[in-house]
């Protein structure tokens, strides 16, 4: 397609062409490592939720790329699948909340009703679509009081075409991808290869160098989280690639997709001993660690104490700073949520809609040294 699209951003311009016979974004990353300003391992991680999702349509090109230029450590992304089997950036299994799908009569026979995580879903979901159709859509904002004018602008992008983001950063940038939704995605695409999901994201991770254990020279110069709520998957990957894993915590009350285990039980210490060899970390919802009522939050759980003891780091979702999120003790401040969980609750990492404005906490609380 010929179609371009132009936006101006506070020191960058980003022009992507939608083009179905080469990558939205060049691949692979020519820039030299080595010359680049190394990942800051001095305070908790900055984590794009999403990209800079707060500004622009998650999981785009610009939401990531903003989210670098506004300091983020990782950016994140949630990695899913076409009918194809091409790997995808996109946090629902369904395109429903977050793409145009329905203004494009030629879909409009592809709405499917499917089991996910035991409940009966309907919609229009990836695994029904090629890369190229997928390629015809364009994202939005999963917010209606979010911006609205970046709406249909930006194509869905590839697992390849996010890494590229990421290596091609004036900085060292880390990625932070999620095996999401494995067993729906291993029922409903099946790779003639015989591979699994699971094999596919390692394979590609692979490709692009990202290895070695958490903190050594490999990780250092590329760095690397994986992600999944499936404790099963990150054991699976556990004998393919030495990259350190991070094992979601939704909900307590809600049961695991892999185990039908709840998120009470997996918290529990003896599960966080089974866990323990196969990660560096869990990524709890932030009111798993704090609950909360009537929009307050009460007494902290000793979640992140029996984490820590167990050498296991904590990275808490998510942040972000408009109103309807921020609990009523922050009086309307995102300031002061990024001070009490970094401060009293003691993460270390933490995932925010909003890049920037947790970098401009950390630099004014924390600034970093200047070699760094």
């Amino acid at each position: 397609m010929a179609v371009k699209y132009f936006l101006p951003l506070l020191l960058l311009s980003l022009l992507i062409a939608e083009c179905a016979s080469r990558p939205l974004y060049t691949l692979p990353s020519l820039a030299k490592a080595g010359t680049k300003k190394p990942l800051q391992t001095s305070r908790p991680f900055n984590v794009a939720h999403r990209g800079a999702n707060g500004e622009f349509p998650e999981e785009t090109a610009p939401a990531y790329m903003r989210a670098i230029e506004e300091g983020a450590d990782f950016i994140e992304a949630d990695i899913l699948s076409t009918k194809d089997g091409v790997l995808i950036c996109h946090h629902d299994v369904n395109l429903d909340d977050t793409t145009d799908v329905a203004d494009h009569k030629e879909f409009a026979d592809r709405k499917r009703t499917y089991e996910v995580q035991g409940m009966n879903m309907t919609g229009f979901f990836t695994v029904d679509f090629t890369l190229e159709e997928l390629r015809t859509l364009g994202a939005k904002q999963r917010y209606p009081f979010r911006d609205q004018q970046y709406n249909g602008k930006f194509p869905i992008i590839t697992f390849d075409e996010y890494i590229a983001i990421a290596l091609d950063a004036p900085r060292v940038v880390g990625i932070y991808p999620e095996i999401k939704n494995p067993v729906f995605i291993n029922q409903q695409v099946k790779w003639a290869d015989g591979k699994k999901f699971e094999d596919k994201i390692v394979a590609t991770l692979k490709k692009y160098g990202y290895r070695g254990s958490y903190m050594s020279k490999d990780w250092l110069k590329q760095p690397i989280f994986i992600q999944s709520f499936a404790a099963t998957s990150l054991v699976y990957i556990s004998n393919m690639t030495d990259s350190p894993k991070v094992f979601l915590i939704d909900d307590v009350t809600i049961l695991t997709e892999d185990t039908n285990k709840t998120y009470a039980e997996i918290t529990s210490d003896a599960y966080l001993d089974y866990i323990k060899p196969y990660v560096v970390g869990i990524g709890p919802w932030k009111d798993t660690i704090v609950p909360v009522s009537n929009n307050r939050l009460t007494t902290p759980t000793d979640l992140v104490a029996r984490a820590h003891s167990r050498n296991l780091q904590v990275h808490p979702y998510t942040y972000r700073n408009e109103n309807q999120f921020l609990h009523s003790g922050f009086h309307q401040d995102a300031y002061l949520e990024y001070d009490y969980w970094i401060n009293k609750i003691g993460v270390d990492g933490l995932f925010t809609d909003f890049t920037g404005s947790l970098h401009n906490f950390q630099e004014l609380s924390s600034p970093l040294p200047k070699l760094q």
